[in-house]
């Protein structure tokens, strides 16, 4: 009874943010229609977590603001840093760009790029990249957009970052530890594709702190599946291995020992490599972030 009155707790203090209101008043001179379905200009509502409920991300991860996590997302981080660690090379090489942001930081996020002579004309535009204040998974405590240093010739943030050692590790293995990619290549959500942008549901649904978790994603993960994905009622999803762009070398670098999958087409719905068809997907159409360097 006292886990059940827990979880129900948790359930409500991340409870997603209904479309009471038909606006929302985003930045000066940027008021938006909530969507019949709640969605704001494709994004899902997230209530924000308390400073309080969170822990910090273990040392040296952070690339700049302090990395605060959910508690069980913090100790799966850890693990699975510990064993990027013993890959020869990967030692150091997963950072952190941003974590957990209040509803009003992720406001001076979304709008700082929004207006004249600025990377975007409205909220329309921006919100391809970054979620809105309110409608962004880095409120509830979950969400990491990874980075990596060194990153020679790539920028945070980025879709090259799906081609770097970091990007790989993670595509291959970032879902043994409990994460899953939430926009990847293609999504109906209509965001850009984010191969840096991982949401912690647990390994399984009984896995500690997995249920609050899951709950506040329920609707995401049901309409709009990342991929690769942790389903409902086992541990993992096999993925196949990340596809290496025209030029750039791949294959055996991102498979993984503990899921051997054949061979996939060059059309992959896990990445696109630079210059194919898949919508929103395409580095080279993917709008760069630089200051600040956040979803």
């Amino acid at each position: 009874m006292k886990n059940q009155f827990a979880l129900a707790l948790a359930v409500i203090a991340l409870a997603p943010i209904t479309a009471q209101a038909t606006t929302q008043h985003l930045c000066p001179s940027e008021n938006v229609a909530v969507g019949a379905d709640g969605r704001l200009l494709g994004h899902l509502p997230y209530g924000q977590a308390t400073v309080s409920e969170l822990v910090p991300a273990p040392a040296a991860f952070a690339l700049g603001l302090p990395c605060l996590l959910r508690p069980e997302a913090a100790a799966d981080l850890g693990r699975m840093l510990a064993a990027a660690a013993l890959t020869p090379g990967m030692a150091g090489r997963i950072r952190a760009v941003s974590c957990y942001r209040t509803i009003e930081r992720q406001r001076a996020v979304f709008c700082s790029q929004i207006g004249p002579n600025k990377r975007c004309r409205n909220a329309a535009e921006r919100a391809r990249a970054v979620g809105p204040p309110g409608y962004s998974e880095h409120a509830t405590g979950y969400a990491i957009d990874f980075g990596t240093r060194p990153s020679p010739g790539c920028r945070d943030v980025d879709a090259c970052f799906a081609w770097t050692p970091a990007g790989k590790w993670l595509i291959a293995h970032a879902p043994d530890f409990g994460f899953e990619l939430s926009f990847p290549a293609g999504n109906a959500q209509g965001v850009t594709w984010e191969p840096w942008h991982w949401r912690w549901v647990g390994t399984s649904a009984s896995a500690a702190g997995a249920g609050p978790a899951r709950a506040i994603f329920a609707r995401a993960r049901r309409d709009f599946a990342a991929l690769p994905m942790i389903p409902e009622g086992t541990p993992v999803l096999a993925v196949p291995p990340l596809i290496a762009a025209p030029g750039r070398p791949g294959g055996n670098a991102v498979s993984s020992s503990a899921r051997q999958m054949p061979s996939v087409a060059p059309m992959s719905p896990l990445i696109a490599a630079p210059g194919t068809q898949a919508p929103a997907a395409a580095p080279t159409a993917t709008p760069r972030i630089e200051t600040p360097p956040l979803r």
